[in-house]
């Protein structure tokens, strides 16, 4: 199981242009379908005089959540062909659209494709890609006088401390790369007294 993706940080744009016909390609970090759909909706609003307004996206750390919309145009020569560059990139949680203004000469299925394609890696070489973990997190209760015990594991592990209620009946709320979370549940299990739970 992986615990780390790559995603762009910030939008970013490339444009292609091939007889005429002029391709803008805009791509934007997004983390789930409603940012998406408001996103295209705005494209589609400022681009109202474009012939075409195609998108792909890539959503989730597995890369399980993906679209490919051709809007119009001749089927698997649009949205496939951004959708590929996604793919090659090994980026997630992205949405890439191209807006195409026709030249007057039709390019062919082929011609298309590519042009599809080279406006999509413009605007990806363009991007700035970074890594982010997948993170879980999980809630340690304890009584106060395991807290020196407790807090040495936490120290040594290093986890991110989200919540901390140090009553008679402590709790603590960590958070842990996934890949991490079995050693640090693991030491502080053989902590007696201790109880996990893990979302």
């Amino acid at each position: 199981m992986t615990d780390s993706y790559l995603t762009i940080t910030q939008k970013s744009t490339g444009e292609y242009s091939e007889k005429r016909s002029k391709f803008l390609a805009f791509a934007y970090h997004v983390e789930n379908t409603d940012e998406i759909k408001a996103i295209v909706s705005q494209h589609e609003k400022e681009y109202y005089d474009a012939r075409h307004v195609c998108y792909a996206y890539m959503l989730g750390h597995l890369h399980d959540v993906f679209r490919a919309v051709d809007n119009g145009e001749p089927s698997g020569t649009a949205g496939k062909p951004i959708l590929g560059q996604l793919v090659k990139y090994n980026l997630t949680d992205i949405l890439v659209i191209v807006v195409r203004y026709f030249g007057g000469i039709k390019l062919g299925t082929s011609g298309l494709t590519n042009a599809y394609k080279q406006a999509t890696i413009d605007a990806l070489d363009h991007a700035t890609v970074e890594e982010r973990t997948v993170d879980t997190q999980i809630n340690v209760f304890f009584e106060y006088p395991l807290m020196n015990e407790v807090m040495r594991v936490v120290k040594d592990l290093n986890p991110r401390i989200i919540k901390q209620d140090f009553q008679i009946n402590c709790q603590l709320c960590l958070q842990v790369r996934l890949g991490d979370a079995e050693q640090l549940c693991s030491r502080l299990e053989q902590i007696r007294g201790v109880t996990i739970e893990s979302n």
